[in-house]
């Protein structure tokens, strides 16, 4: 039986805070001797649990699934260490996933699926992450204010023509973290200081909320633009709400960076995993990664969410075609990841709260 309600349970002895536990159970072909796989990802969507199912009825192996934020079950695994039930840990954001191989809870993965469906630049380069979706984070402008000739890049925002018009989360939100992180591997620390000063300057309220937060406020005209991820807004698209449909159709999209001399790409982000260190089902883990990688995993892995998938010619989720196509930052997650630490100290600096 599948559990459908989350259950909380406590790391034992950690002091970590409570994070969800649920099994999804195999419907695949009995086999000799049943097998497991522990997961556990910050993922907190439901509509990934059909990619876990999957796998189970592809390979009639069980998954357990717990839950949690990345930094707890980072440290629930680092504290756990040789004795840790982790075969496999899932998160969002490159930051998390650099810091989980510096902590040392991943192992090295060389696996030629892998290696042959993800690009360089969205996998670690000695194998201990990789990527499965991407999330664009760009630039979002109420419609009825901001055209969208005035736009241009990251570095364009902390012009003073944009006082008292951004809406952005705070500092302590590893999303900007990865952002400022890309623009420091682009500028170096004079420059992101100072842009961060001329953010600041022009914020329309001091950072509250979390990106859906930054939409709507961009909607209602507290601020004129909303720096996002895009499966925020494409996540408004979709619901049957009168009120999202409104902020949906009064919001655009853009796409920073494409042209000119800091025509390097938009910033993307990454959701990833990899095999845990002391993973005690070290085959079933790296089959779980190739399957994640599969044409048909991928398409439901971005879709569940809204996300890019990793692998090429994966079709895209409607929404986001009618978002238009763009041009990505290669930029490695292993350097904004690294990045992140300073990126945090200089938007503090700058008085980012």
């Amino acid at each position: 039986m599948r559990l459908n309600r989350r259950h909380f349970i406590l790391a034992a002895g950690t002091g970590i805070a409570a994070v969800a536990s649920k099994n999804i159970i195999s419907r695949g072909p009995a086999i000799a001797q049943r097998t497991s796989l522990n997961l556990y990802s910050s993922r907190h969507y439901d509509t990934d649990d059909e990619l876990y199912e999957s796998f189970s009825r592809a390979t009639g192996v069980k998954v357990n699934l717990i839950e949690g934020k990345a930094e707890q079950l980072i440290e629930r695994v680092k504290s756990e260490g040789a004795n840790t039930r982790a075969d496999v840990l899932l998160t969002v954001d490159g930051g998390n996933l650099w810091r989980a191989k510096q902590d040392g809870i991943l192992q090295s993965v060389n696996s030629s699926t892998l290696n042959q469906k993800i690009p360089n630049n969205l996998r670690d380069p000695q194998g201990y992450w990789f990527a499965f979706s991407k999330r664009a984070r760009v630039i979002m402008y109420n419609k009825n204010k901001v055209s969208k000739s005035q736009l241009s890049t990251y570095e364009d925002l902390a012009d003073s023509k944009w006082k008292g018009k951004i809406l952005i989360r705070s500092s302590s939100n590893i999303y900007n973290q990865s952002l400022v992180g890309s623009l420091l591997a682009a500028h170096g620390e004079d420059q992101i200081l100072a842009w961060s000063r001329g953010m600041v300057s022009n914020f329309a309220r001091s950072p509250e909320g979390n990106d859906t937060a930054q939409i709507k406020a961009c909607a209602a005209g507290v601020g004129d633009i909303a720096i996002a991820n895009s499966y925020y807004l494409a996540r408004l698209g979709k619901s049957s709400a009168r009120e999202d449909q409104q902020v949906f159709n009064t919001v655009g999209i853009f796409f920073p960076n494409q042209t000119g001399p800091n025509g390097r790409g938009t910033h993307v982000n990454i959701s990833g995993g990899g095999v845990v260190k002391h993973a005690k089902n070290q085959q079933a883990a790296i089959e779980f990664l190739e399957h994640l990688a599969e044409r048909q995993a991928q398409q439901f892995f971005a879709e569940g969410n809204n996300e890019y998938p990793v692998v090429a010619d994966v079709p895209l989720d409607s929404v986001l075609q009618g978002f238009g196509s763009f041009k990505s930052d290669p930029l490695n997650p292993d350097v904004f990841g690294k990045n992140n630490a300073e990126a945090l100290k200089l938007m503090d600096r700058a008085g980012w709260k």
